[in-house]
């Protein structure tokens, strides 16, 4: 497991640092073009600068930062014990020395995160849509997933490769609007039209190239992690049919999640902003296909990495697999388990109501709703800003006098 851990940290490491140097190197070419000619490490400084600062914000508070701008609410002992059973049955089987944080975000459309720095301080935030929509099984394999993301150092990385491309894209616009109202022209002419020129259109090219290939350095370090997290899953819960099912319903889902947007998707277990289905990825994909995705997880004959890595070259129809040769010789394997015995979620199932009864009682408590118990069985939901003296059971008739 850590060979493959480490293997993906390699390869992602080379894939950031690709971006750093595109980084230091638009620093320069605005340098170059702003300050004149020998300012290039002068720019490349600031585009450090610019960097460094993004990067120490994000890593105290990128995280509380991504929870608020998703509106999660977190989840305090006693509140969704289901959810709370599985992220704590996902944290044991991970290893990891700490239970995750576990938010809700009020949204049907159904899908899932996790963010932190590192395993001691991360979060998973699910949408009340996800628990209203899957089953146990289902709901294991996404947190699974998650927690693998966790364990796998997946958040630390996505945050700095994140804010990485940020700052690409950051100086670049700054440059462009610069040169759009006529920055560098006087330096054009008192240092003549050949050099100048040649760096303003090399300047003009890095400012133009550079977001582009940040975002897709961004998005290739995504979809790399998240065969390695399905994986992860699958061995954690030797079931991965419950991933593949609760994948399937995410994706099939017509609703679309209000709190995303293009900066925040890659760090979502199935892309917020559009329908993946069976549209193969391209080079701006935040996510591999999710149809490949479910083949390969119900492709595999047994629960470990070692079956994942066969069913992955199978459904690719490669020789190369995802997972490092090393990595495969100390996997132990193990054979799948059956599913817990929970049948598909539905409307009309008794524990699918009882689910989303606990969801729709915990946002009324985070939103300040008053719930009065009435004999005949009723709970009366009152608003906050409910100011009458007395309210009436809608089924008995019974009237309930309301304390100031």
């Amino acid at each position: 497991m850590w060979e493959q851990i480490a293997s993906n940290r390699r390869k992602s490491f080379i894939l950031v640092t690709g971006a750093a140097l595109l980084l230091a190197a638009l620093g320069w070419g605005l340098g170059e073009y702003f300050g004149g000619r020998g300012a290039g490490p002068g720019g490349v400084a600031v585009a450090l600068l610019v960097w460094l600062v993004m990067t120490l914000v994000s890593w105290f508070q990128g995280d509380h930062v991504f929870l608020a701008m998703s509106g999660a609410k977190k989840v305090e002992e006693g509140d969704l014990p289901q959810l709370r059973n599985v992220v704590e049955e996902m944290t044991l089987a991970a290893g990891l020395p700490r239970i995750p944080d576990i938010y809700v975000i009020d949204d049907d459309a159904p899908n899932a995160f996790a963010t932190g720095r590192r395993p001691e301080t991360a979060a998973v935030a699910v949408t009340s849509g996800l628990l209203k929509t899957l089953n146990r099984d289902e709901l294991q394999g996404v947190i699974a997933h998650e927690i693998a993301h966790v364990r796998n150092r997946d958040i630390q990385l996505m945050l700095f490769a994140g804010v990485l491309a940020g700052a690409i894209v950051i100086l670049a616009e700054v440059g462009l609007r610069g040169m759009w109202f006529g920055g560098g022209r006087s330096r054009s002419r008192r240092d003549g039209d050949g050099g100048q020129g040649l760096i303003a259109l090399v300047a003009v090219v890095l400012m133009i190239v550079a977001p582009i290939i940040a975002q897709l350095i961004y998005f290739a370090i995504s979809r790399k992690r998240e065969y390695l997290a399905d994986a992860s899953a699958a061995t954690f819960t030797r079931y991965p049919e419950g991933l593949a099912a609760a994948l399937e319903k995410i994706a099939g889902s017509p609703r679309r999640l209000a709190s995303a947007n293009s900066a925040t998707a890659p760090m979502y277990i199935i892309n917020p902003l559009k329908r993946a289905g069976k549209v193969a990825a391209n080079a701006t994909s935040t996510h591999p296909p999710i149809d490949e995705r479910i083949r390969i997880l119900r492709a595999m004959g047994g629960g470990g990495f070692a079956a994942y890595d066969q069913s992955y070259r199978r459904v690719k129809g490669s020789g190369r697999g995802v997972v490092p040769g090393s990595a495969l010789k100390d996997d132990p394997g193990g054979g799948l388990r059956g599913p817990s015995g929970e049948g598909p979620a539905m409307r009309d199932d008794p524990l699918q109501r009882e689910r989303a009864r606990q969801v729709d009682d915990f946002f009324y408590r985070e939103d300040g709703w008053r719930r009065i118990p009435c004999p005949c069985g009723t709970v009366l939901k009152l608003p906050p800003d409910f100011a009458a003296p007395r309210a009436k059971c809608p089924r008995c008739g019974r009237v309930h006098a309301i304390a100031a």
